[in-house]
């Protein structure tokens, strides 16, 4: 396992503030990615997937009719490819729209991925609310998959049995008239409204810490009304809580438990009420009116800005919680966002905490990631806390908008952690280096000697071995003829073709391209040297492998040697060609004349005459004589 990053969880429970090597992608790599805002997202959370090196992110939209979620993966948290179909089947759901912020977990013990997310319910809203016409009968679900790409299956058929109810609030719907825009004007008649009431959940969050694990969610804006003292009104609000969740269902190797709250918040808000119906607590994590951030204020008067077609509002939604260790004490920061996400006024904000429940203090920096139209950034919000792959750097992945007109977007940006425990976002849309330890890349064929009028495919892989997609056109791999023979390249595809030659033997070079925001293509060099490899395309006559006695003579045709021991000297006459890759020759190579000599990645006993050859290629041999 990579240091600095074992697991999901180990970059969850980071425990200290992490510094950018001096190269991002590998040893003196030029290697970059931008913000091109070209795959559909929203409400983004990335998960780390150890087995195969990549990342995958899951998505309230793009995907596919019939799916719930879209799944995007990607090498280097930047190039990133859409998985056909999405995370959950749109079939016999117990929610029937509204579903949004899939979050997944991996156990790494049990191979298990578990993923959380909200739905709004049309079946059992009384028995849920209390009201069978409750407008927003918002819950959460939970499902489980062996893959990070899924299918995922819900766990039961319902969703979590949890039932938050704030005996203390007075449900001023209950007076309000059908529209349910329009509060009363004063609280005095606010408190005349009967109290209690069931509250609807969005925006799941689950943090491991110590062994204890925390459901943090959002209490839906819809039907919480909250006095404002200063406003001299009710504002519909949305806050975030949290709940303890017991651990049986993580342990489960079959996946088949379903999460339960603790069982101390198990009809904690009852209060003296005898009946049958659960009334569950809960753990006030961030709300506005007990820590007043004014930036969080750009919707308190849309009722009379739009003539009573929206409602005065504030949002405090998609919350993520991280652990990190400042001046030798553990902190907790949760980021969150406010505000619409249409709106231009819409970002992302954090509190920090000495445990996971609190007292929670929003940062007097907030907030720390906001819409930037000089860089054509708009509408920035919701999004999750990932590292890089080798755990040197973090990033906060999240939707945002090329324009304050388009549909949300995926966006991957740096976050950094200073040594007084202040975070940032740098948010940019030009050219940033790839993140840390996405590097060194290699670029590769599938096979070492390609046979003319045959295809022949290519890959380039990360340091921890995922593929890049070579569709998505932020990178690609350029195959260039060399050579006397020219390769021809026909049914072209991203990641391959259909190679020949005129009856010889042709070079081809693919090297490993990509684009800078502004849309040029350059080839990505590390080490300084370009990163390419060279593949021979020939119309073999003879193919050679495993040991082989010598001397070998080629006489006439194409000799392909490949992986091969050859025990003796090579010689090739006049006309003939040989090519010769990933072999050992014990005696040295003479071409006399030969009609192409092509020698890559061997080894060679003696000394290499090539006199008069027609075309003669060598690269990466060890040439002992």
């Amino acid at each position: 396992m990579r240091a600095g990053l074992v697991s999901l969880l180990a970059v969850l429970l980071l425990a200290a503030p992490l510094a950018a090597p001096a190269s991002a992608a590998g040893p003196r790599s030029n290697a970059t990615f931008y913000n091109d805002a070209k795959n559909p997202a929203a409400d983004p959370f990335v998960l780390w997937d150890e087995r195969s090196g990549s990342y995958y992110a899951y998505s309230t939209e793009g995907a596919d009719p019939g799916y719930h979620f879209a799944i995007y993966r990607s090498p280097d948290l930047a190039t990133w490819e859409r998985l056909p179909g999405g995370a959950l089947s749109a079939q016999g759901q117990w929610g029937h729209d509204w579903f949004w912020a899939p979050e997944v977990y991996h156990n790494a013990k049990t191979g298990k991925y578990f993923l959380f997310y909200a739905a709004r319910m049309n079946k059992n809203v009384a028995e849920n609310f209390t009201f069978g016409d409750f407008e927003e009968p918002c819950k959460l679900g939970v499902a489980v998959a062996d893959s990070p790409a899924g299918p995922f299956h819900n766990i039961q058929a319902g969703p979590l049995d949890y039932f938050p109810y704030d005996p203390d609030y007075h449900d001023v719907n209950r007076i309000m008239d059908s529209t349910q825009k329009k509060p009363p004007a004063t609280h005095a008649e606010g408190q005349t409204a009967p109290r209690g009431t069931y509250i609807p959940m969005i925006d799941p969050n689950v943090f491991f810490d110590n062994g204890r694990i925390y459901l943090y969610f959002s209490r839906n804006a819809y039907r919480n009304w909250v006095w404002d003292e200063d406003l001299g009104k009710y504002v519909e609000e949305s806050n975030i809580y949290a709940v303890r969740l017991d651990s049986a269902w993580w342990k489960d190797p079959r996946g088949k438990t379903m999460p339960r709250i603790a069982p101390g918040y198990v009809n904690a808000n009852k209060r003296g009420d005898h009946g049958a119906r659960r009334r569950d607590g809960y753990t006030p994590i961030l709300n506005y009116g007990s820590d007043k951030q004014s930036w969080e204020n750009a919707h308190v008067d849309d009722y009379a800005k739009t003539n009573g077609e929206k409602k005065d509002r504030r949002w405090e939604e998609g919350s993520t919680t991280v652990k990190r260790i400042v001046h030798g004490k553990p902190v907790y920061y949760l980021t969150y966002s406010a505000n619409n996400y249409e709106s231009p006024s819409y970002g992302v904000g954090y509190a920090t905490a000495p445990s996971p429940l609190g007292p929670w203090r929003k940062s007097a920096v907030n907030p720390i990631l906001s819409q930037n139209p000089s860089i054509g950034m708009y509408s920035t919000g919701h999004g999750s806390i990932i590292g890089s792959p080798d755990g040197k750097q973090e990033y906060y992945v999240h939707h945002a908008r090329p324009s304050d007109t388009a549909d949300r977007a995926l966006y991957t940006d740096r976050m950094r952690l200073d040594p007084d425990g202040q975070l940032s976002i740098e948010a940019r849309t030009g050219d940033t280096p790839l993140p840390s330890g996405s590097g060194p890349l290699r670029i590769e064929a599938d096979r070492a000697i390609a046979t003319s009028g045959k295809g022949l495919s290519w890959r380039v892989r990360s340091a921890p071995g995922a593929t890049f997609p070579l569709g998505n056109p932020q990178n690609r791999v350029r195959a260039e003829s060399f050579g006397p023979d020219p390769v021809r390249l026909d049914e072209t595809a991203a990641d391959g073709a259909r190679v020949s030659t005129t009856g010889g033997v042709g070079g081809l070079r693919l090297s490993y391209q990509r684009r800078h925001a502004a849309g040029d293509y350059y080839t990505v060099r590390q080490n300084g040297k370009p990163l390419n490899t060279s593949v021979p395309v020939a119309a073999c006559t003879q193919r050679i492998s495993g040991t082989h006695p010598g001397p070998l003579t080629v006489r006439h045709g194409i000799t392909c040697v490949e992986n091969a021991r050859i025990a003796g000297p090579v010689h090739v006459a006049p006309g003939a060609s040989l090519v010769v890759v990933d072999s050992t020759v014990l005696g040295p190579v003479t071409a006399n004349r030969a009609g192409a000599l092509w020698l890559t990645g061997s080894r060679v006993l003696g000394p290499v005459h090539a006199k008069a050859a027609g075309w003669t290629h060598t690269e990466n041999n060890r040439i002992l004589g």
